[in-house]
């Protein structure tokens, strides 16, 4: 069950849902509005290569805004922390950023009960598109657990700030040649 807008605040203020800086002006009748963040990651190798550990450019996003470009991928994330210990999260785009052709977490919106962190945002445009640090970008609902509640303790765990892709943690090794885990193999 998704929780409403009064949910969330009541969950705010009772300690069972993070959102920090909270502000109830950006509550929506079931989500929270949340904001970009203040840098932008660029992968710069020619090729990724999942089971090697990816190099990445941080551009800050300055007071006349970024431009991004289409058909290339970029990392930001979110000016608030946000999660709860109670309820799983999902994270979407709002209609006005869609609207412009931005997409902001178009493969992985779960976020898993325990998490309460800086969400990475996978970003990409259809058209040049500028964007500004602070801007109301996307929103995140909370949904009611059923059964037992388990705490989420992934490799993003501490995120504070735009994490790059650890999938590379999946292989035992950080050599050229090394051969994918059994698990990201679909093993």
């Amino acid at each position: 069950m998704i929780l409403s807008g009064d949910a969330i605040a009541a969950g705010v203020a009772a300690g069972d849902i993070v959102i920090n800086p909270f502000d109830p002006a950006h509550l929506e009748p079931n989500s929270y509005g949340f904001h970009l963040g203040d840098e932008i990651l660029s992968y710069s190798d020619p090729v990724l290569e999942p089971n090697r550990t990816p190099t990445v450019i941080r551009h800050l996003i300055g007071p006349n805004g970024m431009l991004l470009e289409p058909n290339r991928c970029y990392l930001g994330s979110t000016y608030e922390q946000m999660g709860s210990h109670w309820h799983a999260a999902t994270l979407y785009a709002n209609r006005s950023v869609s609207t412009l052709g931005l997409w902001i977490h178009y493969s992985a919106p779960l976020g898993h009960s325990g998490a309460t962190i800086v969400w990475t945002l996978e970003m990409m445009v259809a058209r040049r598109l500028r964007i500004y640090r602070r801007m109301p970008i996307g929103k995140i609902a909370f949904w009611t657990l059923a059964g037992r509640t388990a705490t989420y303790r992934g490799r993003y765990m501490e995120s504070k700030t735009t994490i790059p892709s650890r999938f590379w943690q999946d292989s035992p090794s950080d050599s050229p040649d090394r051969r994918l885990s059994p698990l990201a193999k679909g093993g």
